[in-house]
């Protein structure tokens, strides 16, 4: 089952194929407007203002490249391969909208392409129609809209808390572009638009808390075909709040990417610290665990061939992605430190903080159980303890057996 299940979960992941795709235009610069509407009947379109699906007749089908799309597994130019669409996309298993098709108890598209309006309506993956040349028009773009079947998903009720979710943290990852959400059931509306991309992310995961620096660190290089972009904030709590992605998927398990920050970050603190002269000779480094208490960061990278591992293909596996990740942090954290000498002793201080807790807080454990072990040790089991502490008071019998 390409979609994992068919759950809610499952339902949900039809939502995700068809976003992706537009979304996938907007990484390659094509789309800045994604609308998704869910209709009084249930059903969920996604529009936007790209290229829109080509339907000129595919040379390898014999039929038009938009059926194709919508009728065969992997037929979208998706994967990065030499002339493929797309460099880089959020398809997490790359199945694109022919499983929504599939699954679906009728789904319709309208393409607004090479100044043509066309639509072609579909049943359960079959074209139910040829496509229909509606005009001409000048815009562009495609949409999508569908109707999951009931007979195989157990609901095929959209939820708009997880939609939502979604494509807010979408907007976060890819700045600049505005999502707007439509719930015909509920007359729920939404507009994201974040120009700020991930450090408005940061801004807003902090939102309760208060900062110990005045903006996010922020940066975004690209090396050997993959983007690296991050943003660090440091706040006033003891937890940390560290979300890595790639390819706009969260990856909930973490990964490579994830690895090589923690990496990098610790180190690069750690290296500060000796060359200020912050942390003394007889001191030690501080742990990973004192250098993210209070962090808030977003590391999201994108590569043009991702491979996912885990229980639920979530953590980013590539192996070459975690140096890459750790020299570029290194560096980038290493200038911005130097140039920025009291934003860097608020997160040297931080980290100090976090150090001496945690030292106090094993000294504490360590005299607890000595004290425990001298309770436990220093009576027999059939003796109570004094309660009186003057001695003038206070007789002991020594005595044979249990007498």
């Amino acid at each position: 089952m390409y979609i994992g299940s068919t759950d809610i979960s499952g339902l949900h992941h039809l939502f995700v194929e068809v976003v992706d795709n537009s979304i996938d235009e907007a990484m390659a610069g094509y789309c800045d407007q994604i609308e998704v509407v869910i209709y009084e009947d249930g059903s969920l379109s996604v529009a936007d203002n790209g290229s829109g699906i080509p339907v000129e007749i595919h040379s390898k089908t014999k039929i038009s490249t938009l059926e194709t799309v919508l009728t065969i597994l992997h037929a979208g130019g998706k994967f990065g391969q030499e002339g493929a669409h797309y460099k880089v996309s959020g398809g997490l298993h790359g199945v694109g909208v022919a499983v929504v098709n599939a699954l679906s108890h009728w789904l319709e598209a309208q393409v607004w392409y090479n100044g043509r309006h066309y639509k072609q309506r579909y049943e359960r993956g079959i074209a139910q129609e040829e496509l229909q040349n509606l005009g001409p028009t000048k815009k562009n773009g495609t949409l999508i809209r569908f109707m999951p079947d009931h007979e195989i998903f157990d609901t095929v009720e959209f939820k708009a808390d997880s939609i939502v979710y979604r494509l807010r943290e979408l907007a976060f990852l890819n700045k600049g572009i505005t999502i707007t959400f439509t719930d015909q059931r509920t007359n729920r509306h939404h507009k994201f638009l974040y120009k700020g991309g991930i450090t408005s992310y940061v801004d807003y995961l902090n939102r309760n808390k208060t900062p110990v620096m005045k903006n996010p660190i922020y940066f975004s290089t690209e090396k050997e075909d993959i983007e690296v972009e991050v943003a660090i904030q440091y706040n006033d709590s003891y937890a940390e709040t560290m979300l890595s992605f790639a390819n706009n998927i969260n990856t909930h398990e973490g990964g490579t990417h994830l690895i090589g920050f923690r990496s990098a970050l610790t180190r690069t603190i750690n290296d500060y610290g000796r060359r200020k002269n912050i942390l003394k000779e007889n001191e030690d480094n501080l742990t990973g665990d004192d250098v993210r208490e209070g962090c808030t960061a977003i590391v999201s990278v994108r590569i043009p061939d991702p491979q996912f591992e885990g229980q639920t293909k979530t953590k980013l596996g590539n192996s070459e992605v975690r140096g890459l990740v750790e020299s570029i942090v290194g560096e980038e954290l290493a200038a911005f430190m130097e140039e920025n000498p009291s934003d860097a002793r608020r997160i040297m201080d931080k980290g100090l903080q976090a150090a001496r807790a945690r030292q106090a807080a094993r000294k504490a454990r360590e005299l607890t159980r000595r004290k425990s072990a001298l309770e436990i040790s220093s009576l027999p089991g059939k003796l109570a303890d004094c309660s009186l502490t003057d001695p003038e008071l206070c007789e002991i019998f020594i005595v044979e057996g249990d007498s």
